[in-house]
């Protein structure tokens, strides 16, 4: 299994750097993977986007059955993220008894702007700590931003599936 998993980020390395004509590092590919899953557009829509313009009640907005609304979602992201970036940084993180349902948040009309400025802000320190890292740094946390990135695109899905069900969402954004 590990010749196989090498083989593959072989191939993706020299696959990126043939497109990009720039060496491809453990370092590039986890900010690529961050900043894919924050604000810059390519195989799929970014959360930056997929929250932008939205109202306070449509990012409120339920069914009527234990699915989460785009601004729970949107916590949710600020909450994790930010308790891997605490960690980085050395920082003991907020007190948290382990029940993941409290990670999700409704917001009101003045904190969603602030939730959406949150995740922005939150988004540029995993990248600033990524870009910033020293070698061994960023090897022992490599697959925790390989996982960051892939936890932010779940969700981000989630977030567009609910904003193409009900008309909120613009195909000229991305995901037609």
């Amino acid at each position: 299994m590990k010749y196989l998993i090498v083989a593959a980020f072989t191939f993706f390395m020299s696959a990126a750097q043939a497109q990009t004509g720039s060496p491809v590092t453990l370092r590039s590919i986890l900010l690529e993977q961050l900043q894919t899953t924050h604000n810059v557009k390519d195989w799929f829509v970014p959360p930056s986007i997929a929250i932008a313009g939205l109202t306070p009640e449509q990012a409120n907005w339920k069914d009527e059955t234990e699915n989460h609304s785009i601004a729970q979602l949107t916590t949710h992201l600020i909450f994790w993220n930010k308790r891997v970036l605490d960690k980085f940084k050395g920082i003991k993180p907020d007190a948290f008894d382990g029940d993941n349902k409290e990670t999700f948040s409704p917001v009101d009309e003045k904190s969603w702007p602030v939730t959406i400025q949150r995740l922005d802000s939150i988004m540029n320190a995993l990248e600033d700590f990524v870009k910033n890292a020293d070698e061994k740094t960023l090897e022992s946390v490599a697959s925790t931003v390989a996982h960051i990135g892939t936890h932010n695109a779940y969700h981000t899905g989630q977030i567009l599936y609910i904003r193409k069900m009900k008309g909120w969402w613009d195909d000229n954004n991305g995901v037609k």
